[in-house]
């Protein structure tokens, strides 16, 4: 006997689903890997936190525009350094040869005029001293001598010609006398010590070297025991409540240099401090191995801040130029940088990176970073950097 198989439709179905499925299933796998890179295809949204649109509310506080040509003065600045007021200053030295006994001053201690700097030995003076006591006592005789002859040809015991002659020793005597004192106070002896000496009769030979006037010991150019000459100096003192402030200045600026010219002056040593003055002194010639004219100031210095020789550094308008400039409020200060908001839509703005330059009244120079018709916000900017900030710290949450 034959047996016949014959299908259900259940199991008929399960054997439909067998097959479709994987068919189905690798039909799909393509598709799902096109999915996907189409999907990493696709760019994430970025924004730029340099470039914002502005809110209605602060769009009318914002004053927008140009930059502007004004006329401006360019500033030199020349290397200077700080001097002594040659007028403020006295060398001293001794008149008379001699050797030092003793200094009683040193560097930098302040003396006033008539203090004795430094004494030494000097047997010049001693010889000098004697010659004017025997010249004075030649002058005491001569005058006695003439005194008796007077009284003689009164009572006509001698001739006329006996007291012209004792008259003419009286004068020849009396100059000598004068010449030696006068060689006397030439050498530093003043008039009372003169006058004591003639009538003590006390020679010496120490001799004080002594202050013209008040001032700092800037040199001493002796010790103990040197020998000096009257050509040697040896002290310099000078008086520094005022001094100098000097520069050299190129001769292509010599047409901006005139008396009275304004100047800024700064010092290093003194930090940011900085001097306003004028221009006390203009150089009539130019230097012909720096092709430079010296220029000065003279300031006040009653506290001893400015020292001779510190360096220091002297700016001073140069010639008007015209130039491009933005007004101070339009700048914003960010790590150091210079920014301004540029103008990219009627109501969006982008902070741009500036180079600006001289300060001139209220307004900068602009030297780099903006292209011609470029429109920035001139007022407001400070403000406007701050709505920026603070879409960006929103931005970021």
């Amino acid at each position: 006997m034959t047996s016949r198989f014959t299908a259900t439709p259940t199991t008929s179905n399960t054997l439909k689903a067998c097959f479709v499925l994987p068919v189905v299933l690798l039909a799909l796998l393509p598709l799902s890997g096109c999915k996907k890179k189409a999907y990493a295809a696709t760019p994430a949204a970025t924004s730029n936190p340099d470039q914002f649109e502005v809110p209605a509310a602060l769009a009318p506080s914002l004053k927008l525009g140009l930059p502007e040509m004004h006329e401006v003065r360019g500033l030199l600045q020349v290397s200077a350094h700080v001097e002594t007021d040659a007028s403020r200053i006295a060398r001293v030295g001794s008149p008379v040869s001699g050797r030092i006994l003793k200094l009683l001053v040193f560097e930098g201690q302040l003396v006033h005029s008539g203090a004795v700097l430094a004494t030494l030995h000097s047997t010049e003076l001693s010889a000098a001293q004697m010659e004017l006591i025997k010249a004075s006592s030649n002058q005491n005789l001569a005058e006695a001598a003439t005194r008796r002859a007077e009284q003689l040809v009164a009572h006509e015991v001698i001739g006329l010609a006996e007291l012209e002659r004792r008259q003419a020793e009286l004068i020849q005597a009396s100059t000598e006398a004068a010449s030696y004192r006068t060689q006397l106070r030439g050498l530093g002896m003043s008039e009372p010590s003169i006058e004591k000496l003639l009538k003590t009769h006390d020679l010496s030979a120490d001799y004080p070297i002594v202050a013209p006037r008040s001032g700092t010991i800037l040199e001493r150019k002796v010790t103990i025991g040197q020998v000096v000459q009257p050509a040697d100096p040896a002290f310099m003192i000078a008086d520094l409540s005022n001094v100098w402030i000097v520069a050299n200045v190129p001769e292509e600026e010599a047409g901006q240099l005139r008396k009275g010219l304004e100047v800024f002056v700064q010092v290093p040593a003194l930090g940011d401090r900085k001097i306003t003055g004028h221009l006390t002194y203009v150089a009539p010639i130019v230097d012909p191995a720096t092709r430079t004219i010296q220029v000065r100031i003279e300031i006040a210095n009653p506290e001893g801040m400015y020292k001779p020789d510190q360096l220091a550094s002297m700016t001073f308008s140069g010639h008007p130029e015209p130039k491009l400039t933005i007004p101070q409020t339009a700048i914003v200060r960010e790590d150091n940088k210079d920014f301004v908001f540029v103008q990219v839509k009627p109501s969006t703005f982008k902070l741009r990176e500036i180079t600006v330059g001289q300060e001139v009244d209220d307004r900068r120079v602009l030297l780099t970073g903006l292209e011609p018709g470029e429109t920035l916000v001139l007022d407001g900017a400070f403000h406007l950097n701050n709505q920026r900030k603070q879409d960006a710290i929103k931005g970021g949450k």
